[in-house]
């Protein structure tokens, strides 16, 4: 029997439960309820969070679990793996699989009964309900200090630092707050970025003279445009007075602390985003007035803001949505960055030719990325051409499916799988047999139980190759599911493309396509539909006409035909 403790506390203390204290108790747990124990592995992560699993020693012990260099996992008490339900449930379900039992002493709680599964996780759905319970208490102790306009922790603002800043409180006791700090050098650059979008007149032009100028962030990545658009919206760099408070109030953001506006410290936005990294509603934004002075005047703050606003107004984003068809999954193949929709002037009738071009080419010009732009018709209807001619190969693409998801291989797994099986009952038989003479004669245990051990190892084994081929096949289960999803998709499509608007066949391509990959220089179409691990470009050539009166599609070679079908059937 080879016994696996697990021991976790949070802060690095003496009191309480300390990590020897826990690893003392289980030690005396397995002595009184274990026999023949041969070793005993110790796992400490002290310092470290019930919140989830990432701490070190629990991964190296769940490492060995699956290796089954342990039987029996004990833990003091049931939150020590994880305070979260369902990691709690997995790993729980992971060391079932492996016939590894699992035992919290404070609990009595032991996973070889059915009751003790049951009560367990009954337990760890309090154990989690304590926990957000104070995760909410936490929140509104934070959002409680925000209205103070204090700096809570994370990564500054581009152009500020943190620092503590000692004071003393009601009672005359000296405590510290943490508030922002401006970075000179870091700051002129801010207020650059004002100057140049006042200037230029949109973020698209300041961050297209920013590459060719070769501004980038600390990362040594060049400036997004939101990351532009991030400063030019964060108040934190304003000298806020009431106008600004008016402002972000019209929009629905509460502003604590107005009593302190005295038109030079910044504001501060908390609560934009929820625990699930989700952006929160600005009717759920508070802002307050902050320790820190900001560094952009009022009145050039909200011009700024005037300017976003119309701009944003003024964007047009029905062409985007409604007309391209590959918005958002067509990459460009030279620099991997997105493919930009851009639209040529209006015809007669009333509608803009399409094209796409790399996003990083429109930005900064040729100086980073020379890849050709593509005209949107062309490239969204070889697309609808490709999927339409695949779904006329439904039963070729099932067939080279069967090959590349080895169903013969599953099938042959299931019949070694059903042999370990019997196998396996014959070792349990042999063994009950061999287990039932020990009784009988003293002399002759000395014979048996070498043999029982031996049964006994190879029926381990025969437990391990089970659960190794049952993952295989089950792997090899929802990669042909994926697959089969997407030849379904494709199918659907087929019969459904005459009667789809270009939002609902949008729709649909992106639940069979995953990438699109342009290189026009040598005229290469690479698609990655959601079952390739691997991206190949195929030489096309266009013999359409491009009027607008046309029916836009592109007759394809058969070498890129042949590498379409590739590209359905290898994963």
């Amino acid at each position: 029997m080879k016994i696996a403790i697990y021991s976790r506390k949070s802060k690095f203390t003496g009191k309480g439960e300390s990590i020897e204290n826990q690893i003392l108790m289980c030690k005396e747990y397995a002595n009184r309820h274990f026999e023949n124990i041969k070793d005993i592995y110790v796992y400490e992560d002290e310092g470290f969070s019930g919140g989830n699993i990432n701490r070190p020693k629990f991964q190296e012990l769940m490492n060995d679990a699956r290796e089954k260099k342990f039987d029996v996992l004990i833990c003091y008490r049931l939150d020590r793996v994880s305070r979260d339900v369902a990691d709690f449930s997995s790993t729980i379900e992971e060391l079932n699989n492996y016939n590894i039992a699992f035992v919290s002493i404070k609990e009595q709680f032991d996973t070889s009964t059915p009751m003790g599964r049951a009560m367990m996780y009954i337990a760890s759905v309090f154990s989690q309900l304590e926990r957000e319970t104070i995760s909410e208490r936490i929140k509104d102790n934070m959002l409680q200090l925000a209205t103070t306009g204090r700096w809570l922790g994370g990564v500054p603002p581009l152009g500020f630092e943190s620092e503590k800043v000692p004071y003393l409180d009601k009672d005359y006791k000296e405590k510290s707050l943490t508030k922002l700090k401006p970075i000179s050098k870091e700051m002129d650059l801010v207020e650059f970025f004002y100057d140049k979008y006042l200037e230029l007149g949109s973020i698209h032009q300041v961050r297209k003279f920013l590459i060719q100028n070769n501004y980038k962030t600390k990362n040594d990545a060049y400036f997004s445009t939101r990351v532009i658009s991030d400063i030019l919206r964060n108040p934190a760099y304003s000298k806020a007075n009431e106008e600004i408070s008016d402002y972000l109030e019209d929009r629905g953001i509460s502003i604590a602390g107005k009593d302190r506006l005295n038109g030079q410290r910044g504001i501060l936005i908390y609560n934009k985003i929820n625990g699930k990294g989700m952006k929160n509603d600005k009717s759920e934004w508070i802002g307050a007035v902050a320790k820190h002075i900001g560094t952009i005047n009022p009145d050039k703050w909200l011009e700024v803001q005037k300017q976003l606003d119309v701009n944003n107004m003024e964007i047009t984003r029905t062409g985007t949505s409604t007309v391209a068809l590959l918005g958002g999954i067509l990459k460009c193949a030279h620099c991997g960055s997105a493919m930009n929709i851009m639209y040529g002037r209006k015809r007669e009738d009333g509608t803009s030719p399409h094209y796409y071009v790399c996003n990083l080419k429109t930005a900064s010009g040729m100086d980073k990325c020379n890849n050709p732009n593509v005209n949107g018709i062309d490239i969204d209807y070889t697309i609808i051409e490709k999927i339409l001619e695949l779904s006329q190969s439904k039963e070729i693409f099932l067939k080279k499916m069967k090959e590349i998801n080895k169903d013969d291989e599953n099938d042959n797994n299931r019949n070694i799988i059903n042999k370990l099986e019997n196998r396996k009952k014959e070792l349990l038989n042999e063994i009950d047999i061999l287990v039932n003479e020990l009784p009988k004669n003293s002399i002759a245990s000395n014979y048996i139980l070498p043999q029982i051990e031996n049964k006994d190892k190879e029926l381990q084994k025969i437990k391990e190759e089970i659960i190794e081929l049952e993952k295989s096949n089950e792997k090899t289960k929802k990669e042909s599911d994926n697959v089969n999803f997407v030849v379904n998709n494709i199918v659907n499509f087929a019969k459904l493309a005459n009667e789809l608007d270009n939002e609902q066949k949008k729709c649909f391509i992106q639940t069979i396509v995953d990438k699109i990959y342009w290189n026009g220089e040598d005229e290469l179409l690479g698609i990655q539909f959601f079952t390739n691990k691997d991206i190949k470009l195929s030489k096309y050539r266009s013999t359409s006409s491009r009027s607008s009166n046309q029916n836009h599609s592109i007759r394809l070679s058969q070498d890129i035909i042949k590498s379409f079908q590739i590209f359905i059937t290898e994963s």
